[in-house]
């Protein structure tokens, strides 16, 4: 009665060891959803494409960069800084090989706290070039988080990665790559809840624009100083929200989930629960105490 669960994760093969995988393309997919939402975001403020066009190199590399950065350090720094040939794969989507060779493998470890990270510091060069608010950026981005990041446990469920701990309940995978154990399919449990609070973060930002243009001069009265890019909101709630609840059921999903790592075993919480904790609290206090002024007031 269990879901048995073996996807080929390449989809096809381009040439020699370089294919087109689902993890990949769900990535891709993820980033395009954020990129429409938040470009979209940009025209509701009036904001230049000027100012909109950079702003993709920023999120793709920060992101890219962040995560394969924080997977290495986080999860396996003892491999990764034992030789310069493994600092080197860090950077590269290669494997050496011990013959001396080498050959593709994509970025095969990415981890979703050091992609926020990465992608908050890039973001924080692009307002520095652009001149923007800060925390106007990252509310902007954090309406569209949930969806890239809703494609990206779904890339794990297709490489049958991230997996959960034994369950009998009727919905569990056997993930046939890896055993044949029935588990929890901890990847869907993830990107369903992320999907939900993709819903949610669009349906608050729909309701705050509304508000926001019933309060708007019309023509010709267009004199009265123009609203902050936060109204309704207080600037950093949609941020503040996103790190929140993201990273608060990210903390939760851990106890179904098995550790990636051996050292994890010793660890009374897991790496993934002890970096979701920092993040959890500055989202808090982003959405509650960063912009104490009344948001309709200018700031």
């Amino acid at each position: 009665m269990y879901i048995h669960w073996n996807p080929d994760p390449e989809i096809f093969k381009l040439f020699g060891s370089i294919s087109i995988r689902y993890y990949g393309l769900l990535w891709v997919v993820g980033i395009a959803c954020s990129y429409f939402m938040v470009r979209r975001q940009y025209k509701d403020k009036k904001i230049g494409d000027d100012k909109f066009d950079p702003l993709f190199f920023y999120c793709f590399f920060g992101m890219l960069i962040g995560s394969r950065l924080g997977h290495c350090l986080f999860y396996d720094p003892d491999y990764f800084l034992s030789s310069f040939r493994h600092m080197v794969e860090m950077v590269l989507p290669i494997h050496f090989l011990p013959d001396g060779g080498w050959k593709f493998t994509g970025y095969t470890g990415l981890a979703s706290h050091g992609g926020t990270l990465g992608l908050i510091i890039a973001l924080w060069l692009y307002c520095r070039k652009t001149k923007m608010h800060f925390m106007d950026v990252l509310d902007m981005i954090a309406v569209a988080t949930p969806v890239c990041a809703c494609c990206i446990r779904l890339a794990n469920l297709m490489n049958s990665e991230i997996i959960g701990k034994p369950a009998d309940v009727p919905w569990a995978f056997v993930f046939e790559r890896v055993d044949t154990i029935p588990r929890h399919p901890a990847q869907l449990y993830e990107a369903l809840a992320y999907f939900l609070f993709c819903l949610g973060m669009i349906w608050l930002y729909r309701r705050g624009m509304k508000r926001r243009k019933a309060r708007e001069p019309q023509p010709p009265a267009g004199h009265a100083e123009p609203l902050p890019l936060s109204y309704p909101y207080r600037r950093g709630f949609f941020f503040g929200l996103c790190l929140t609840e993201i990273f608060t059921f990210r903390f939760f999903i851990e106890f179904l989930k098995e550790n990636q790592v051996a050292f994890e075993d010793r660890m009374t919480l897991n790496m993934g629960q002890w970096l979701s904790i920092p993040f959890v609290l500055v989202g808090i206090c982003c959405m509650l105490f960063f912009d104490r002024e009344r948001p309709g007031k200018k700031g």
